[in-house]
């Protein structure tokens, strides 16, 4: 890809990016195209639907969630990750309502980055050994569901993730 067509892109999904976490993914292309500063014509040659455009956003959210999660580690690596997700998804509305959209690659990759958060963290003896991946998967996304639907502020999401950490204290 030409360096001009991939900065225009990238400038579409950062504003598509924004569009969507103030709008929701019912918002229009239009506005995406508006403060890209490019033709709509431009979002639709890198996107040819909006569905496109969604799962590109999604695709390229996970891959910043496993690098942030490849980044923690230790006893307090998974809650600090789930803790920033957590707050992620109470401030914008990109992380659930993409939710049906699938990029199994990248949020294979994610699980692997929280795999890897787990043992470190039943290693450390922070959490339970008999606690897997999937259980952990599934609270992170029922907690980002809950803090998104929920309007959930600091002190809320703090008391919930407390709970969550205790149930899955050793």
């Amino acid at each position: 890809m030409r360096a001009d067509a991939q900065r225009n892109r990238e400038r579409i999904l950062d504003a598509a990016e924004e569009v969507f976490a103030h709008h929701g993914a019912s918002a229009s292309t239009e506005e995406v195209a508006r403060l890209a500063g490019v033709a709509i014509g431009t979002v639709f040659r890198h996107f040819p639907t909006k569905d496109d455009l969604l799962a590109a956003i999604l695709k390229r959210l996970l891959a910043r969630l496993a690098e942030d999660a490849a980044t923690l580690g230790g006893a307090d690596g998974l809650h600090v990750f789930f803790r920033r997700l957590v707050e992620q998804a109470a401030a914008k509305r990109t992380v659930v309502d993409l939710a049906g959209v699938s990029v199994p690659a990248a949020l294979s990759q994610l699980g692997e980055a929280v795999g890897e958060l787990l043992g470190q963290a039943q290693a450390a003896g922070t959490v339970r050994g008999d606690v897997r991946r999937p259980e952990v998967m599934a609270l992170l996304v029922s907690l980002c569901q809950g803090a998104l639907q929920g309007g959930w502020d600091a002190k809320l999401q703090e008391r919930t993730l407390a709970v969550v950490f205790a149930g899955l204290a050793a």
